[in-house]
């Protein structure tokens, strides 16, 4: 095949392990599905030797480095779907703003909003074929060169979470500049939070006719908004990203499932099961049998081990995986951390995990056990 007919949207390899997207409908599968969050990145030392030397979101606008950084991962382990390399700081940048990547300090805005009479910077009707079109190339060249062995999932940051960053400037312990806002200016807050949404939307149905077979939407920031602030800042976009991707693939004839993980979010569980997301993903903080009550047999979950739990020793993990696969049964669940890899963790252990989640699931399932997953 051409490297040209590689960037076409078509005739894409038959999927051969469908198993992830079989979960997020609460389908029966052999085993449970598993990925991880950050699966593609700096713990792994063939992800460094890639990016050395280079810009972070030069890499990012490359298609073939984000297929390969993408792919990197499946060839060590034997997950269960892949997520596109990219960011989420992308959509700032295709509505006007400049976003660095500051070595030892993360993602840095050298003009974050500050009034807001700063929207004005903002390009509100973004082109997303044009401004976020690498996205979309290497989501296409991706699907070609996955081959089929599992699905691709592609992504984006919630409007709030967006927000927190444009305002803030960067990273924070409390993004007390972002929730100034919430109190002082909420109209001008919904007003960019709806901005944000627009382009969201526009952006996750790109993602889906170049390729993507699920789409995960990363609300990280979720758990720095109390309940009411979440209710009226954070939800209402949730619901709207979920129902108008959902309602313009129906109108195309297709169907992709959805993921919303808002970290942090206890308090939103019960409301967050019924925004018409397949997927609930969840952070270590929850109790997995409580996740299931309080959403109802309602969706699939996904999560939602401690990241740091993987510092293990490896039979330890195995004992944590097997008592996290008790606690939320086998069947409309995807194993998950509850959060990303972090960048100093052994690879190795990364692969006792998905091993321990393979082997512990197939073992339940032989034994008769189908889980609470809610049918």
């Amino acid at each position: 095949m051409s490297k040209d007919a590689l960037m076409l949207p078509e005739a894409f390899p038959q999927l051969q392990n469908d198993t992830f997207l079989r979960a997020t409908r609460r389908e029966a599968t052999e085993h449970v599905p598993v990925w991880c969050m950050r699966q593609a990145g700096r713990y792994l030392p063939e992800f460094r030797e890639s990016r050395a030397g280079k810009d972070f979101f030069e890499t990012c606008r490359s298609p073939e480095a984000c297929c390969e950084l993408t792919l990197q991962p499946l060839r060590r382990f034997p997950f269960d779907a892949a997520i596109i390399f990219s960011d989420i700081l992308v959509i700032p940048q295709a509505m006007g703003m400049e976003v660095q990547m500051v070595a030892g300090k993360g993602p840095t805005f050298p003009e974050p909003l500050k009034e807001p009479e700063d929207l004005q910077r903002l390009q509100a009707k973004v082109d997303v074929g044009k401004e976020l079109g690498y996205v979309f190339k290497a989501i296409t060249l991706t699907r070609h060169k996955i081959e089929g062995k599992v699905p691709l999932i592609g992504f984006t940051g919630a409007p709030w979470t967006l927000m927190s960053y444009m305002i803030e400037g960067g990273g924070s312990k409390t993004f007390s500049k972002a929730k100034r806002w919430l109190y002082r200016h909420p109209e001008a807050s919904h007003m960019l939070l709806r901005m944000l949404t627009d382009v969201i939307v526009e952006y996750l149905l790109g993602q889906v006719a170049a390729g993507a077979q699920a789409l995960q939407v990363f609300e990280s920031h979720a758990g720095i908004l109390g309940p009411d602030e979440f209710e009226a800042f954070s939800l209402p976009y949730l619901r709207d990203i979920a129902r108008c991707v959902k309602e313009k693939l129906k109108e195309s004839g297709k169907d992709v499932p959805m993921i919303v993980f808002a970290k942090d979010a206890h308090y939103g569980l019960e409301a967050l099961s019924q925004c018409q997301y397949e997927v609930v993903g969840l952070d270590w903080t929850i109790d997995p049998r409580a996740a299931r009550e309080r959403t109802g047999g309602k969706v699939s979950l996904q999560g939602n081990m401690d990241p740091c739990a993987l510092y293990a020793p490896k039979e330890r993990i195995s004992d944590i995986v097997k008592k996290m696969l008790e606690g939320f049964g086998t069947t409309g669940y995807i194993a998950n951390l509850g959060h990303g890899l972090y960048p100093d963790m052994d690879p190795e252990h990364v692969g006792a995990f998905v091993e321990a989640v393979h082997r512990h699931s197939r073992a339940d399932k032989c034994n008769g056990g189908g889980g609470s997953g809610g049918k």
